[in-house]
């Protein structure tokens, strides 16, 4: 009896030891799908720091490597606003060149303007002056003959103040002194400048002269001129000095 009952608490332990067995082995299964790592599945944890270091090793730039950040070329996007700003700014630089030019232009144009403005005013008042000159000649020729009367002797052929002159020798000095130019005749001053009409209209200055004579009109009737070797320069009347026709002549 006691047999008995010993052989079935070892059945009983048996069976329960075999339960036990057999529900620990799912739980193990259970436990590696759930990422539980035993020493069977995974490597030590200090291979895998060994790895690490290796690795960190194998990419560490070396001392002599001539590698730069500063050579690198990285494009900078601009925004929209920096874009607008940049073509605003370019725009009132071209508008300032533009007034700036067009200022320069106006500037200019005034300039010449007024460069032909005061060329126009010189030229004037030089043909003002001009025309006052010859004006003034007009009496300025009498007076300068005037100082060679009762002191210059009359020579034929002659043209020199001092060792004498004849009448035409006489006239082409004195109005080479103002610049003009007279033939060496009488005859050929005969036809110079512009005619008048007649002695009532001649004015100082003017020449009276025919193929034999010439004089300068003085006024009143009266001319001055180298007349002849014995009364030398003088003044003498209109009618004295010539005889037959003779032409007024305006040279001035």
């Amino acid at each position: 009896m006691k047999s008995t009952r010993k052989h079935i608490v070892i059945l009983a332990t048996v069976a329960v030891a075999g339960s036990l067995l057999s529900f620990t082995a799912p739980m193990a299964n259970a436990a590696d799908k759930d990422g539980v790592t035993s020493s069977r599945s995974f490597p030590k944890v200090n291979q895998t720091k060994k790895d690490l270091l290796a690795e960190s090793t194998s990419v560490s730039v070396e001392s002599s490597s001539k590698w730069s950040l500063g050579t690198m070329s990285v494009p900078k996007t601009k925004s929209t606003a920096e874009q607008a700003a940049e073509q605003a700014a370019q725009e009132r630089a071209e508008a300032a060149a533009a007034a700036a030019a067009e200022a320069a232009e106006q500037s200019a144009a005034a300039s010449r303007s007024e460069t032909r403005s005061e060329s126009t005013s010189t030229a004037s008042a030089s043909a003002s002056a001009t025309a006052t000159t010859v004006s003034a000649s007009s009496s300025a020729v009498v007076s300068y003959a005037n100082q060679f009367v009762g002191i210059s002797p009359y020579v034929y052929g002659g043209t020199s103040p001092t060792t004498g002159w004849d009448c035409s020798g006489f006239t082409q000095y004195v109005f080479a002194h103002f610049g003009i130019s007279l033939p060496r005749t009488s005859g050929a001053q005969a036809s110079v400048g512009t005619a008048v009409a007649s002695l009532a209209d001649a004015q100082p200055g003017d020449l009276i002269a025919n193929s034999t004579h010439v004089g300068i009109y003085a006024g009143g009737g009266m001319v001055v001129n180298a007349l002849k070797p014995s009364v030398g320069t003088a003044y003498s009347s209109v009618a004295t000095s010539f005889t037959g026709g003779y032409s007024i002549r305006r040279v001035l």
